[in-house]
């Protein structure tokens, strides 16, 4: 994983619901963990755009439900800054499911996706429609 060029807000905790973005047949997921995280003891973890965190699907197939997955987040409704100086805000939470290597699981993205994810993540800007 690159390094980001923006300050980004950590807004979601562990135990926060996200959407499920992607067409895995996720709908609804839950963060369990933040990889990567290095924090003081006894505070949650938090996420924020680009990070890749564990989730366990909360609704979705059959198949999927109760299980745990990698993602990636892909938006968020806390506004965070950029270098050039402009905010960013999305409407929801939403991640992508990806494997170990940061490769998405499913074919497309419903709904825009942050700049920042692009630069961490190139394979996720493969299959995505709007990238803000």
């Amino acid at each position: 994983m690159k390094a980001l060029k923006a300050k980004i807000t950590k807004a979601l905790n562990v135990g926060s619901y996200i959407v499920c973005a992607d067409n895995t047949g996720a709908k609804i997921l839950q963060i369990i963990a933040v990889r990567g995280y290095k924090g003081k003891r006894r505070r949650i973890p938090k996420a924020g755009v680009g990070d890749m965190v564990k989730v366990v699907v909360k609704e979705g197939d059959v198949k999927m439900r109760k299980q745990i997955f990698d993602a990636v987040i892909i938006r968020q409704k806390k506004e965070y800054r950029r270098a050039d100086g402009t905010r960013i805000a999305f409407e929801d939470n939403a991640a992508v499911l990806v494997n170990e290597e940061g490769e998405p699981k499913g074919t497309e993205i419903k709904g825009p996706v942050a700049r920042e994810v692009i630069e961490r993540f190139s394979s996720i800007g493969k299959i995505a429609t709007i990238v803000v």
